[in-house]
Protein backbone atom coordinates (compact mmCIF):
# COMPACT_ATOMS: atom_id res chain seq x y z
CA UNK A 1 0.00 0.00 0.00
CA UNK A 2 2.77 2.36 0.99
CA UNK A 3 4.77 1.51 -2.12
CA UNK A 4 1.75 2.21 -4.27
CA UNK A 5 1.35 5.65 -2.69
CA UNK A 6 5.04 6.35 -3.25
CA UNK A 7 4.77 5.42 -6.95
CA UNK A 8 1.69 7.60 -7.31
CA UNK A 9 3.52 10.49 -5.62
CA UNK A 10 6.51 10.16 -7.94
CA UNK A 11 4.23 10.11 -10.98
CA UNK A 12 2.55 13.33 -9.80
CA UNK A 13 5.83 15.14 -9.11
CA UNK A 14 6.68 18.01 -11.47
CA UNK A 15 9.00 16.78 -14.19
CA UNK A 16 12.00 19.04 -14.75
CA UNK A 17 14.22 19.81 -17.68
CA UNK A 18 17.89 20.22 -16.66
CA UNK A 19 19.47 23.38 -17.97
CA UNK A 20 23.08 22.20 -17.71
CA UNK A 21 23.94 25.58 -16.21
CA UNK A 22 26.41 25.12 -13.41
CA UNK A 23 24.77 25.82 -10.05
CA UNK A 24 21.34 26.68 -11.46
CA UNK A 25 20.04 23.12 -11.51
CA UNK A 26 21.20 22.75 -7.93
CA UNK A 27 19.15 25.63 -6.55
CA UNK A 28 16.11 24.70 -8.65
CA UNK A 29 16.52 21.03 -7.69
CA UNK A 30 16.65 19.79 -11.25
CA UNK A 31 16.15 22.64 -13.68
CA UNK A 32 13.12 24.33 -15.31
CA UNK A 33 9.61 22.83 -15.41
CA UNK A 34 9.45 20.51 -18.39
CA UNK A 35 6.78 21.37 -20.94
CA UNK A 36 6.03 24.73 -19.29
CA UNK A 37 7.02 28.35 -19.71
CA UNK A 38 9.55 30.12 -17.49
CA UNK A 39 10.08 33.88 -17.35
CA UNK A 40 13.60 35.30 -17.05
CA UNK A 41 13.45 38.99 -16.26
CA UNK A 42 15.98 41.67 -15.40
CA UNK A 43 17.44 44.98 -16.40
CA UNK A 44 19.68 45.61 -19.43
CA UNK A 45 22.99 43.72 -19.30
CA UNK A 46 21.97 41.27 -16.59
CA UNK A 47 22.52 38.19 -18.76
CA UNK A 48 19.00 37.16 -19.78
CA UNK A 49 19.94 36.26 -23.35
CA UNK A 50 23.09 34.41 -22.25
CA UNK A 51 21.16 32.27 -19.75
CA UNK A 52 18.52 31.44 -22.35
CA UNK A 53 21.12 30.66 -25.03
CA UNK A 54 23.05 28.30 -22.75
CA UNK A 55 19.78 26.58 -21.84
CA UNK A 56 19.32 25.77 -25.54
CA UNK A 57 22.96 24.88 -26.25
CA UNK A 58 23.29 22.54 -23.26
CA UNK A 59 19.95 20.96 -24.12
CA UNK A 60 21.15 20.19 -27.64
CA UNK A 61 24.69 19.07 -26.73
CA UNK A 62 24.23 17.32 -23.38
CA UNK A 63 20.61 16.19 -23.17
CA UNK A 64 19.70 15.43 -26.78
CA UNK A 65 16.94 18.05 -26.90
CA UNK A 66 17.05 20.32 -29.99
CA UNK A 67 15.96 23.91 -29.49
CA UNK A 68 14.61 26.99 -31.23
CA UNK A 69 15.80 30.53 -30.48
CA UNK A 70 13.46 33.29 -31.63
CA UNK A 71 14.89 36.78 -31.23
CA UNK A 72 12.95 40.01 -31.50
CA UNK A 73 16.01 42.25 -30.99
CA UNK A 74 19.20 40.62 -32.29
CA UNK A 75 19.86 39.15 -35.71
CA UNK A 76 21.29 35.68 -36.23
CA UNK A 77 24.76 37.08 -36.98
CA UNK A 78 24.70 39.14 -33.79
CA UNK A 79 23.63 36.14 -31.72
CA UNK A 80 26.36 33.98 -33.28
CA UNK A 81 29.03 36.59 -32.53
CA UNK A 82 27.87 37.21 -28.99
CA UNK A 83 27.61 33.51 -28.15
CA UNK A 84 31.07 32.77 -29.55
CA UNK A 85 32.53 34.62 -26.54
CA UNK A 86 31.03 31.87 -24.35
CA UNK A 87 32.56 29.12 -26.46
CA UNK A 88 29.31 28.24 -28.27
CA UNK A 89 29.44 27.39 -31.98
CA UNK A 90 25.86 28.10 -33.05
CA UNK A 91 26.43 27.52 -36.80
CA UNK A 92 27.56 23.95 -36.08
CA UNK A 93 24.43 23.30 -34.03
CA UNK A 94 22.22 24.76 -36.76
CA UNK A 95 23.95 22.75 -39.49
CA UNK A 96 23.41 19.54 -37.52
CA UNK A 97 19.69 20.34 -37.03
CA UNK A 98 20.08 20.60 -33.27
CA UNK A 99 19.19 24.29 -33.17
CA UNK A 100 17.08 26.65 -35.20
CA UNK A 101 17.45 30.44 -34.99
CA UNK A 102 14.91 32.95 -36.25
CA UNK A 103 14.93 36.74 -36.14
CA UNK A 104 11.47 38.32 -36.01
CA UNK A 105 11.59 42.02 -36.80
CA UNK A 106 8.82 44.14 -35.29
CA UNK A 107 8.83 47.76 -36.48
CA UNK A 108 5.85 49.97 -35.83
CA UNK A 109 6.55 52.16 -38.86
CA UNK A 110 6.42 49.14 -41.16
CA UNK A 111 3.19 47.71 -39.76
CA UNK A 112 -0.13 48.87 -41.09
CA UNK A 113 -2.85 48.04 -38.59
CA UNK A 114 -6.24 47.51 -40.16
CA UNK A 115 -8.81 46.37 -37.67
CA UNK A 116 -7.97 43.60 -35.27
CA UNK A 117 -4.83 41.56 -35.63
CA UNK A 118 -3.32 38.46 -34.07
CA UNK A 119 -0.05 36.55 -33.83
CA UNK A 120 -0.99 33.90 -36.32
CA UNK A 121 2.12 34.61 -38.35
CA UNK A 122 4.30 34.02 -35.30
CA UNK A 123 2.48 30.74 -34.65
CA UNK A 124 3.26 29.61 -38.18
CA UNK A 125 6.96 30.50 -37.91
CA UNK A 126 7.28 28.79 -34.53
CA UNK A 127 5.51 25.66 -35.76
CA UNK A 128 7.84 25.48 -38.79
CA UNK A 129 10.96 25.95 -36.65
CA UNK A 130 9.87 23.36 -34.06
CA UNK A 131 9.04 20.78 -36.70
CA UNK A 132 12.27 21.42 -38.63
CA UNK A 133 14.58 20.30 -35.83
CA UNK A 134 12.12 18.36 -33.67
CA UNK A 135 12.59 20.94 -30.91
CA UNK A 136 11.91 20.26 -27.24
CA UNK A 137 13.11 23.65 -26.02
CA UNK A 138 12.24 27.18 -27.06
CA UNK A 139 13.45 30.70 -26.25
CA UNK A 140 11.53 33.92 -27.01
CA UNK A 141 13.92 36.87 -26.56
CA UNK A 142 12.68 39.54 -25.83
CA UNK A 143 8.97 39.03 -26.45
CA UNK A 144 8.07 42.39 -24.91
CA UNK A 145 9.31 43.97 -28.13
CA UNK A 146 5.90 43.08 -29.54
CA UNK A 147 4.33 45.67 -27.23
CA UNK A 148 6.49 48.42 -28.68
CA UNK A 149 5.79 47.37 -32.24
CA UNK A 150 2.01 46.89 -31.94
CA UNK A 151 -0.31 49.33 -30.26
CA UNK A 152 -3.30 47.23 -29.22
CA UNK A 153 -1.87 45.85 -25.96
CA UNK A 154 -5.06 44.16 -24.76
CA UNK A 155 -5.36 42.01 -27.87
CA UNK A 156 -1.62 41.29 -27.76
CA UNK A 157 -1.87 40.04 -24.18
CA UNK A 158 -4.71 37.76 -25.17
CA UNK A 159 -2.65 36.45 -28.08
CA UNK A 160 0.34 35.85 -25.80
CA UNK A 161 -1.81 33.84 -23.42
CA UNK A 162 -2.94 31.81 -26.38
CA UNK A 163 0.70 31.40 -27.47
CA UNK A 164 1.82 30.15 -24.06
CA UNK A 165 -1.10 27.72 -23.90
CA UNK A 166 -0.22 26.50 -27.41
CA UNK A 167 3.43 25.95 -26.36
CA UNK A 168 2.34 24.08 -23.25
CA UNK A 169 0.06 21.86 -25.32
CA UNK A 170 3.04 21.06 -27.56
CA UNK A 171 5.10 20.12 -24.50
CA UNK A 172 7.71 22.80 -25.18
CA UNK A 173 10.00 23.81 -22.33
CA UNK A 174 10.13 27.55 -22.95
CA UNK A 175 12.09 30.52 -21.66
CA UNK A 176 10.63 33.96 -22.19
CA UNK A 177 12.88 36.93 -21.43
CA UNK A 178 11.55 40.30 -20.37
CA UNK A 179 12.81 43.70 -19.25
CA UNK A 180 12.27 44.57 -15.60
CA UNK A 181 9.77 47.34 -14.88
CA UNK A 182 10.03 50.19 -12.40
CA UNK A 183 7.52 48.75 -9.95
CA UNK A 184 6.98 45.27 -11.38
CA UNK A 185 9.00 42.29 -12.53
CA UNK A 186 8.37 43.15 -16.21
CA UNK A 187 7.31 46.30 -17.99
CA UNK A 188 4.20 44.75 -19.49
CA UNK A 189 3.21 42.44 -16.64
CA UNK A 190 4.19 39.19 -18.30
CA UNK A 191 4.54 37.60 -14.86
CA UNK A 192 0.76 37.68 -14.56
CA UNK A 193 0.28 34.86 -17.04
CA UNK A 194 3.74 33.25 -17.11
CA UNK A 195 3.22 31.85 -13.66
CA UNK A 196 5.01 28.49 -13.62
CA UNK A 197 8.53 29.80 -12.99
CA UNK A 198 9.92 33.33 -12.67
CA UNK A 199 13.71 34.01 -12.54
CA UNK A 200 14.94 37.49 -11.63
CA UNK A 201 18.42 38.64 -12.69
CA UNK A 202 20.02 41.71 -11.17
CA UNK A 203 23.23 43.63 -11.85
CA UNK A 204 24.22 45.99 -9.06
CA UNK A 205 27.27 48.10 -8.29
CA UNK A 206 28.35 48.53 -4.66
CA UNK A 207 31.39 50.66 -3.84
CA UNK A 208 32.48 50.55 -7.49
CA UNK A 209 32.36 46.73 -7.58
CA UNK A 210 29.74 45.12 -9.80
CA UNK A 211 27.91 41.95 -8.81
CA UNK A 212 25.32 39.91 -10.67
CA UNK A 213 22.61 38.15 -8.65
CA UNK A 214 19.93 35.60 -9.46
CA UNK A 215 16.78 34.85 -7.51
CA UNK A 216 14.02 32.32 -8.13
CA UNK A 217 11.01 34.52 -7.44
CA UNK A 218 8.45 31.82 -8.13
CA UNK A 219 8.49 28.13 -9.00
CA UNK A 220 5.10 26.48 -8.93
CA UNK A 221 4.81 22.88 -7.77
CA UNK A 222 8.31 22.32 -6.35
CA UNK A 223 10.78 23.37 -3.70
CA UNK A 224 13.61 25.69 -4.70
CA UNK A 225 16.26 27.97 -3.29
CA UNK A 226 14.80 31.36 -2.39
CA UNK A 227 17.96 33.31 -1.64
CA UNK A 228 19.87 35.62 -3.93
CA UNK A 229 22.74 33.81 -5.62
CA UNK A 230 25.75 35.44 -7.30
CA UNK A 231 26.34 34.40 -10.88
CA UNK A 232 29.06 34.92 -13.42
CA UNK A 233 29.21 35.13 -17.20
CA UNK A 234 32.61 34.12 -18.54
CA UNK A 235 34.19 32.29 -21.44
CA UNK A 236 32.90 29.10 -19.82
CA UNK A 237 29.32 30.27 -19.92
CA UNK A 238 26.69 31.19 -17.37
CA UNK A 239 27.46 29.98 -13.84
CA UNK A 240 25.50 30.35 -10.62
CA UNK A 241 27.07 30.13 -7.18
CA UNK A 242 24.54 28.45 -4.88
CA UNK A 243 26.42 29.53 -1.73
CA UNK A 244 23.81 28.52 0.81
CA UNK A 245 22.63 25.29 -0.77
CA UNK A 246 25.67 23.11 -0.13
CA UNK A 247 25.26 20.05 2.06
CA UNK A 248 27.80 18.81 4.60
CA UNK A 249 28.09 15.34 3.09
CA UNK A 250 31.80 15.04 2.29
CA UNK A 251 33.93 12.25 3.78
CA UNK A 252 36.39 12.76 6.66
CA UNK A 253 39.88 11.32 6.08
CA UNK A 254 41.96 9.60 8.75
CA UNK A 255 45.29 10.27 7.04
CA UNK A 256 47.59 12.90 8.57
CA UNK A 257 50.02 15.09 6.61
CA UNK A 258 52.95 17.25 7.68
CA UNK A 259 52.68 21.00 8.17
CA UNK A 260 56.24 21.40 6.90
CA UNK A 261 57.40 22.45 10.40
CA UNK A 262 58.61 19.41 12.41
CA UNK A 263 58.04 20.87 15.87
CA UNK A 264 54.56 22.05 14.85
CA UNK A 265 53.79 18.48 13.78
CA UNK A 266 54.97 17.38 17.23
CA UNK A 267 52.55 19.86 18.82
CA UNK A 268 49.79 18.30 16.70
CA UNK A 269 50.20 14.86 18.20
CA UNK A 270 53.33 14.17 16.17
CA UNK A 271 51.45 13.65 12.90
CA UNK A 272 50.37 17.04 11.54
CA UNK A 273 47.03 18.03 9.97
CA UNK A 274 44.21 15.78 8.77
CA UNK A 275 44.11 15.47 5.00
CA UNK A 276 41.16 17.35 3.54
CA UNK A 277 40.85 19.67 6.55
CA UNK A 278 40.85 23.46 6.75
CA UNK A 279 43.79 25.10 8.52
CA UNK A 280 43.46 28.74 9.54
CA UNK A 281 46.61 30.75 10.32
CA UNK A 282 45.75 34.13 11.81
CA UNK A 283 47.88 36.93 13.18
CA UNK A 284 48.86 40.55 12.85
CA UNK A 285 51.20 41.84 10.15
CA UNK A 286 54.71 40.40 10.22
CA UNK A 287 54.00 37.39 12.42
CA UNK A 288 54.97 34.81 9.78
CA UNK A 289 51.64 33.78 8.23
CA UNK A 290 52.96 33.65 4.66
CA UNK A 291 56.07 31.78 5.80
CA UNK A 292 53.88 29.17 7.50
CA UNK A 293 51.78 28.87 4.34
CA UNK A 294 54.91 28.49 2.21
CA UNK A 295 56.26 25.74 4.51
CA UNK A 296 52.93 23.92 4.14
CA UNK A 297 53.10 24.23 0.34
CA UNK A 298 56.74 23.06 0.32
CA UNK A 299 55.83 19.99 2.40
CA UNK A 300 53.03 19.09 -0.02
CA UNK A 301 55.42 19.31 -2.98
CA UNK A 302 58.01 17.21 -1.13
CA UNK A 303 55.38 14.48 -0.92
CA UNK A 304 54.99 14.67 -4.69
CA UNK A 305 51.58 16.37 -4.44
CA UNK A 306 50.37 19.39 -6.36
CA UNK A 307 49.73 22.61 -4.48
CA UNK A 308 48.00 25.77 -5.69
CA UNK A 309 48.93 29.00 -3.93
CA UNK A 310 46.68 32.06 -4.32
CA UNK A 311 48.54 35.21 -3.24
CA UNK A 312 46.43 38.36 -2.90
CA UNK A 313 49.25 40.63 -1.71
CA UNK A 314 52.39 39.54 -3.58
CA UNK A 315 53.34 38.41 -7.04
CA UNK A 316 54.49 34.85 -7.61
CA UNK A 317 58.12 35.94 -8.08
CA UNK A 318 58.03 38.01 -4.91
CA UNK A 319 56.75 35.06 -2.89
CA UNK A 320 59.52 32.85 -4.31
CA UNK A 321 62.21 35.46 -3.58
CA UNK A 322 61.04 36.14 -0.04
CA UNK A 323 60.86 32.49 0.91
CA UNK A 324 64.50 31.94 -0.06
CA UNK A 325 65.41 33.98 3.02
CA UNK A 326 64.09 31.18 5.26
CA UNK A 327 65.63 28.36 3.26
CA UNK A 328 62.60 27.47 1.10
CA UNK A 329 63.28 27.11 -2.62
CA UNK A 330 59.80 27.16 -4.13
CA UNK A 331 61.03 27.79 -7.67
CA UNK A 332 62.08 24.16 -8.10
CA UNK A 333 58.54 23.00 -7.39
CA UNK A 334 57.17 25.54 -9.87
CA UNK A 335 59.55 24.21 -12.54
CA UNK A 336 58.49 20.63 -11.79
CA UNK A 337 54.83 21.56 -12.12
CA UNK A 338 54.04 20.67 -8.51
CA UNK A 339 53.42 24.26 -7.38
CA UNK A 340 51.34 26.93 -9.07
CA UNK A 341 51.40 30.42 -7.55
CA UNK A 342 48.65 32.79 -8.71
CA UNK A 343 49.21 36.40 -7.69
CA UNK A 344 46.42 38.93 -8.21
CA UNK A 345 44.72 41.80 -6.43
CA UNK A 346 41.21 41.12 -5.11
CA UNK A 347 39.98 44.40 -6.58
CA UNK A 348 40.53 43.08 -10.12
CA UNK A 349 37.18 41.25 -10.01
CA UNK A 350 34.05 41.01 -7.94
CA UNK A 351 33.68 38.46 -5.19
CA UNK A 352 31.71 35.91 -7.18
CA UNK A 353 34.19 36.20 -10.06
CA UNK A 354 37.04 35.42 -7.68
CA UNK A 355 35.29 32.35 -6.31
CA UNK A 356 34.39 30.99 -9.71
CA UNK A 357 37.90 31.67 -11.04
CA UNK A 358 39.43 29.89 -8.06
CA UNK A 359 37.14 26.91 -8.54
CA UNK A 360 37.91 26.65 -12.25
CA UNK A 361 41.66 26.89 -11.72
CA UNK A 362 41.50 24.30 -8.95
CA UNK A 363 39.42 21.96 -11.11
CA UNK A 364 41.87 22.33 -14.00
CA UNK A 365 45.05 21.94 -11.91
CA UNK A 366 43.66 19.25 -9.56
CA UNK A 367 45.85 20.02 -6.52
CA UNK A 368 46.01 18.08 -3.25
CA UNK A 369 46.60 21.28 -1.26
CA UNK A 370 45.40 24.88 -1.67
CA UNK A 371 46.67 28.04 0.02
CA UNK A 372 44.76 31.36 0.03
CA UNK A 373 46.91 34.17 1.43
CA UNK A 374 45.21 36.16 2.90
CA UNK A 375 41.45 35.65 2.76
CA UNK A 376 40.83 38.94 4.58
CA UNK A 377 41.75 40.88 1.43
CA UNK A 378 38.50 39.73 -0.14
CA UNK A 379 36.65 42.19 2.10
CA UNK A 380 37.82 44.86 -0.35
CA UNK A 381 35.30 43.57 -2.90
CA UNK A 382 32.46 42.37 -0.68
CA UNK A 383 30.83 42.63 2.69
CA UNK A 384 31.94 40.41 5.56
CA UNK A 385 28.72 38.42 5.19
CA UNK A 386 29.33 37.87 1.48
CA UNK A 387 32.98 36.96 2.02
CA UNK A 388 32.07 34.47 4.76
CA UNK A 389 29.46 32.85 2.52
CA UNK A 390 31.88 32.78 -0.42
CA UNK A 391 34.63 31.16 1.64
CA UNK A 392 32.15 28.62 3.02
CA UNK A 393 31.27 27.68 -0.55
CA UNK A 394 34.96 27.39 -1.48
CA UNK A 395 35.71 25.25 1.58
CA UNK A 396 32.82 22.90 0.80
CA UNK A 397 33.96 22.63 -2.80
CA UNK A 398 37.53 21.78 -1.77
CA UNK A 399 36.59 19.40 1.03
CA UNK A 400 34.38 17.54 -1.41
CA UNK A 401 37.53 16.98 -3.47
CA UNK A 402 39.56 15.96 -0.33
CA UNK A 403 41.85 18.95 -0.78
CA UNK A 404 43.72 20.20 2.30
CA UNK A 405 43.21 23.95 2.67
CA UNK A 406 45.27 26.61 4.41
CA UNK A 407 43.85 30.12 4.83
CA UNK A 408 45.83 32.99 6.27
CA UNK A 409 43.91 35.78 7.96
CA UNK A 410 45.24 39.21 8.87
CA UNK A 411 44.19 40.36 12.33
CA UNK A 412 44.27 44.13 12.98
CA UNK A 413 46.66 45.10 15.74
CA UNK A 414 43.90 46.61 17.86
CA UNK A 415 41.54 43.63 17.49
CA UNK A 416 41.11 40.56 19.62
CA UNK A 417 43.81 38.11 18.48
CA UNK A 418 41.35 35.23 18.79
CA UNK A 419 38.93 36.70 16.24
CA UNK A 420 39.08 36.94 12.46
CA UNK A 421 37.83 39.81 10.33
CA UNK A 422 35.81 37.48 8.09
CA UNK A 423 34.47 35.28 10.90
CA UNK A 424 35.62 31.95 9.48
CA UNK A 425 37.25 30.53 12.62
CA UNK A 426 34.23 28.26 13.14
CA UNK A 427 34.88 26.70 9.71
CA UNK A 428 38.49 25.86 10.56
CA UNK A 429 39.46 22.37 11.69
CA UNK A 430 42.83 23.60 12.95
CA UNK A 431 43.46 27.18 14.04
CA UNK A 432 47.00 28.48 14.54
CA UNK A 433 47.47 31.88 16.13
CA UNK A 434 50.67 33.79 15.42
CA UNK A 435 51.48 36.85 17.49
CA UNK A 436 54.21 39.31 18.39
CA UNK A 437 55.28 39.38 22.04
CA UNK A 438 56.92 42.66 23.02
CA UNK A 439 59.32 42.76 25.96
CA UNK A 440 62.76 44.08 26.77
CA UNK A 441 62.59 46.59 23.92
CA UNK A 442 62.05 44.02 21.18
CA UNK A 443 59.30 42.07 19.47
CA UNK A 444 59.41 38.32 19.01
CA UNK A 445 57.05 35.92 17.27
CA UNK A 446 55.09 33.19 19.04
CA UNK A 447 52.67 30.48 17.93
CA UNK A 448 49.76 28.81 19.70
CA UNK A 449 47.31 26.11 18.62
CA UNK A 450 43.88 27.49 19.51
CA UNK A 451 42.07 24.37 18.34
CA UNK A 452 42.55 21.24 16.27
CA UNK A 453 39.50 19.06 15.88
CA UNK A 454 39.75 15.32 16.31
CA UNK A 455 43.26 15.15 17.78
CA UNK A 456 45.21 15.76 20.95
CA UNK A 457 47.41 18.84 20.65
CA UNK A 458 49.72 21.00 22.71
CA UNK A 459 48.36 23.99 24.59
CA UNK A 460 51.82 25.53 25.02
CA UNK A 461 53.11 28.77 23.54
CA UNK A 462 56.20 28.33 21.38
CA UNK A 463 58.56 31.00 20.14
CA UNK A 464 58.37 31.15 16.35
CA UNK A 465 61.79 31.63 14.74
CA UNK A 466 62.40 32.42 11.06
CA UNK A 467 65.94 31.36 10.27
CA UNK A 468 68.02 30.81 7.17
CA UNK A 469 67.54 27.08 7.72
CA UNK A 470 63.75 27.28 7.89
CA UNK A 471 61.13 27.72 10.60
CA UNK A 472 61.90 26.55 14.09
CA UNK A 473 59.79 26.48 17.24
CA UNK A 474 61.50 26.76 20.60
CA UNK A 475 60.20 26.62 24.15
CA UNK A 476 59.56 29.98 25.73
CA UNK A 477 60.89 30.72 29.23
CA UNK A 478 58.22 31.10 31.86
CA UNK A 479 59.39 32.56 35.14
CA UNK A 480 58.54 35.16 37.76
CA UNK A 481 58.85 37.86 35.11
CA UNK A 482 56.32 36.09 32.86
CA UNK A 483 56.90 34.70 29.36
CA UNK A 484 60.35 35.57 28.02
CA UNK A 485 61.26 35.44 24.35
CA UNK A 486 64.06 36.67 22.14
CA UNK A 487 67.06 38.27 23.84
CA UNK A 488 65.46 37.97 27.27
CA UNK A 489 64.99 34.25 26.71
CA UNK A 490 68.55 33.88 25.39
CA UNK A 491 69.93 35.83 28.38
CA UNK A 492 67.95 33.78 30.83
CA UNK A 493 69.00 30.58 29.08
CA UNK A 494 72.64 31.73 29.30
CA UNK A 495 72.23 32.41 33.04
CA UNK A 496 70.70 28.99 33.51
CA UNK A 497 73.50 27.39 31.52
CA UNK A 498 76.08 29.20 33.70
CA UNK A 499 74.35 28.01 36.85
CA UNK A 500 74.13 24.55 35.41
CA UNK A 501 77.87 24.61 34.60
CA UNK A 502 78.69 25.77 38.15
CA UNK A 503 76.56 23.02 39.60
CA UNK A 504 78.25 20.49 37.37
CA UNK A 505 81.67 21.70 38.54
CA UNK A 506 80.60 21.38 42.18
CA UNK A 507 79.20 17.93 41.49
CA UNK A 508 82.47 16.94 39.79
CA UNK A 509 84.46 18.28 42.79
CA UNK A 510 82.34 16.37 45.26
CA UNK A 511 82.58 13.26 43.14
CA UNK A 512 86.39 13.54 43.03
CA UNK A 513 86.50 14.02 46.82
CA UNK A 514 84.30 10.99 47.25
CA UNK A 515 86.60 8.90 45.08
CA UNK A 516 89.66 10.17 47.01
CA UNK A 517 88.14 9.34 50.36
CA UNK A 518 87.15 5.89 49.12
CA UNK A 519 90.65 5.28 47.85
CA UNK A 520 92.16 6.29 51.24
CA UNK A 521 89.70 4.07 53.03
CA UNK A 522 90.40 1.15 50.78
CA UNK A 523 94.15 1.71 51.29
CA UNK A 524 93.70 1.64 55.07
CA UNK A 525 91.57 -1.46 54.84
CA UNK A 526 94.24 -3.17 52.72
CA UNK A 527 97.00 -2.27 55.22
CA UNK A 528 94.98 -3.44 58.20
CA UNK A 529 94.08 -6.63 56.34
CA UNK A 530 97.74 -7.23 55.61
CA UNK A 531 98.70 -6.67 59.28
CA UNK A 532 95.83 -8.87 60.41
CA UNK A 533 96.86 -11.66 58.08
CA UNK A 534 100.45 -11.65 59.61
CA UNK A 535 99.15 -11.69 63.16
CA UNK A 536 96.57 -14.29 62.23
CA UNK A 537 99.30 -16.73 61.09
CA UNK A 538 101.26 -16.20 64.30
CA UNK A 539 98.16 -16.79 66.41
CA UNK A 540 97.27 -19.89 64.41
CA UNK A 541 100.81 -21.28 65.17
CA UNK A 542 100.51 -20.57 68.87
CA UNK A 543 97.00 -22.10 68.93
CA UNK A 544 98.38 -25.23 67.27
CA UNK A 545 101.30 -25.44 69.75
CA UNK A 546 99.06 -25.02 72.78
CA UNK A 547 96.72 -27.66 71.39
CA UNK A 548 99.60 -30.14 71.09
CA UNK A 549 100.68 -29.40 74.63
CA UNK A 550 97.19 -30.10 75.94
CA UNK A 551 96.91 -33.35 73.98
CA UNK A 552 100.36 -34.49 75.30
CA UNK A 553 99.35 -33.74 78.87
CA UNK A 554 96.14 -35.77 78.47
CA UNK A 555 98.09 -38.67 76.97
CA UNK A 556 100.64 -38.78 79.86
CA UNK A 557 97.85 -38.69 82.40
CA UNK A 558 96.16 -41.63 80.74
CA UNK A 559 99.34 -43.66 80.62
CA UNK A 560 100.03 -42.96 84.35
CA UNK A 561 96.55 -44.19 85.22
CA UNK A 562 97.09 -47.42 83.40
CA UNK A 563 100.38 -48.02 85.16
CA UNK A 564 98.69 -47.54 88.58
CA UNK A 565 95.85 -49.86 87.67
CA UNK A 566 93.34 -47.04 87.90
CA UNK A 567 89.73 -47.41 86.78
CA UNK A 568 90.14 -44.78 84.06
Amino acid sequence: MQQGKQRAYEELRLEKSPTGIRGFDEITQGGLPRGRTALVTGGPGTGKTMLAMEFLVKGATEFGEPGVFVSFEETQDELIANSASLGFSLPDLCDSNRMYMDYVRVERSEIEETGEYDLEGLFVRLSHAINTVGAKRLVLDTIETLFSGLSNASILRAELRRLFRWLKDKGMTTIVTGERGANSLTREGLEEYVSDCVILLDHRVTEQVSTRRLRVVKYRGTEHGTNEYPFLISERGFMVLPITSMKLDYAAAEERISSGIPRLDAMLGGKGFYRGSLVLVSGTAGTGKTSTAAAFADAACRRGERCMYFAFEESAQQVIRNMRSIGLDLSRWVKKGLLKIVGQRPTVHGLEHHLMTLQFMIDDYDPAAVVVDPVTNLTQVGTITDVRATLARLVDHLKGRKVTILFTSLTPGSADAEMTDVGISSLADTWLKLQNLESGGERNRAITILKSRGMAHSNQVREFLLTGEGIDLVDVYVGPEGVLTGSARVSREADEKAREAALRLEIDRLEADRRKRRALLEEQIARLRSEFEGEEKELEGRIHLETLKMETMFQKRKEMGISRKADT
